[in-house]
């Protein structure tokens, strides 16, 4: 398993109108990748927001941030404030799925 966690730095106020955004434009695009395991959003306060992208291969993970950026650029030019950092890499250690939130 891959992940790639893209970290954002936007408007505070922007935060809301972001998650509906990308709930439903980005989610139906990154889940329809081959390898998709899971996609979360962090909302870290004061406009840093992060990404989490878990797929089966370390392929699959680089093409979603191929996506990811083709889409943050179309969609949500007016409220990122500079490119992502991205992290990515093999995950070496992971805990058993928690109970449904």
């Amino acid at each position: 398993m891959h992940a790639s966690i893209r970290k954002y730095q936007i408007d505070t106020e922007s935060v809301a109108a972001l998650k509906v955004r990308v709930e439903d434009g980005f989610v139906p695009l990154i889940s329809k990748l081959p390898g998709f395991v899971s996609y979360m959003v962090v909302d870290a306060g004061d406009g840093a927001v992060a990404s989490i992208s878990i797929f089966e291969s370390e392929e699959a993970a680089e093409q979603s941030n191929a996506a990811a950026a083709q889409w943050v650029k179309e969609s949500l030019a007016d409220v990122i404030k500079r490119p992502p950092e991205i992290t990515a890499g093999e995950i070496v250690l992971a805990a058993p799925t928690p109970p449904a939130w």
